[in-house]
């Protein structure tokens, strides 16, 4: 699988080597303003191939992009301590407005997986300057999100989180929605399992555990100055379920003409990827109070990508 990264920062080149590690990318092509960067991160990721698989990676420009199966787009200013994803807005489009002709001229049957934050209204700014059909441009949402969620009641109820069933689906930001009502462990519903075990998930522990989801990004921002290998780990596992055909289930943030009521926005919801991109869309069952947030996140997103669209008139 050819893949190019554009942008060679922490997300960009930890992903790279996620790529090389995993043997998910046969090539990469990592493009960066800060060339020097680039091919310091390239050389470096090289040297760790004889230990995984003997792909490659170089630093290029977006010709060297030809032909990429996907181009994932990290590219943008950081968020800070204290930033809101939503702060990097206008800044990001700027940058977007530069990279996405590029990509469109000279790849033009690729799949524009975007990173960069907001995600959502990036994901829908992208759709806009690209003109590519929408399955074939889409966000990484709240795939490293739902990890999350996953991750910590693994922890709480002693389970592999890859045996739970559970997902946040809306924004990629504060409103997202943290989705209990179909939470599985293998057959059994989350709640039960966890009465069953001993392990019961309290109001209380419900609500340290959503917090610990909703707010990772601002506790790893503030300890190391940027989220990297989470990132990184979401972005690999879709672009394996691209390479491979997989019709694997992700909760990746596509566009949707209307949702909870919302129209014409980018957010994340279950969706079957594969070779083309998004083969399919899926409604999960929500509760009441669910649809409600849904709701209220979509609103949200409507509100950014409004402003957003206007920059780019």
């Amino acid at each position: 699988m050819k893949i190019g990264i554009i942008g060679a920062g922490g997300v960009g080149s930890a992903t790279a080597f996620a790529l090389i590690m995993r043997g998910v990318a046969r090539k990469i092509t990592l493009i960066d303003q800060n060339q020097k960067r680039a091919q310091a991160e390239a050389e470096d990721i090289a040297h760790a191939t004889p230990f995984a698989y003997a792909n490659k990676i170089k630093v290029g420009n977006y010709a060297d992009i030809k032909d990429a199966e996907v181009v994932i787009i990290t590219a943008g200013i950081n968020q800070k301590p204290q930033q809101t994803r939503n702060d990097l807005l206008a800044a990001n489009i700027k940058i977007f407005k530069q990279i996405i002709p590029q990509i469109v001229l000279n790849s033009p049957q690729t799949i524009i997986l975007i990173a960069t934050n907001p995600v959502d209204i990036m994901t829908r700014v992208a759709i806009e300057l690209s003109g590519f059909p929408k399955n074939r441009i889409f966000g990484s949402g709240t795939v490293l999100d739902t990890a999350r969620f996953r991750t910590l009641l693994g922890y709480h109820l002693g389970v592999s989180p890859k045996s739970i069933h559970a997902n946040v689906l809306g924004e990629h930001g504060d409103s997202e929605v943290i989705v209990w009502s179909n939470a599985f462990a293998g057959t059994i519903q989350i709640e039960q399992l966890a009465a069953d075990i001993n392990k019961p998930l309290t109001p209380e522990i419900k609500k340290n555990i959503e917090n610990d989801v909703r707010n990772a990004a601002y506790r790893i921002i503030s300890g190391k100055g940027s989220t990297t290998f989470g990132i990184a780990g979401a972005l690999t596992r879709i672009c394996q379920a691209i390479g491979s055909n997989e019709y694997a289930i992700l909760n990746v943030s596509s566009y949707h003409n209307k949702i909870e009521n919302i129209t014409d926005i980018c957010t994340s919801m279950p969706c079957i990827l594969g070779k083309r991109g998004i083969h399919g869309k899926l409604t999960p069952a929500l509760s009441p109070q669910e649809h409600f947030l849904l709701s209220q996140s979509t609103q949200t997103i409507r509100s950014f990508t409004t402003q957003a669209l206007k920059y780019l008139k």
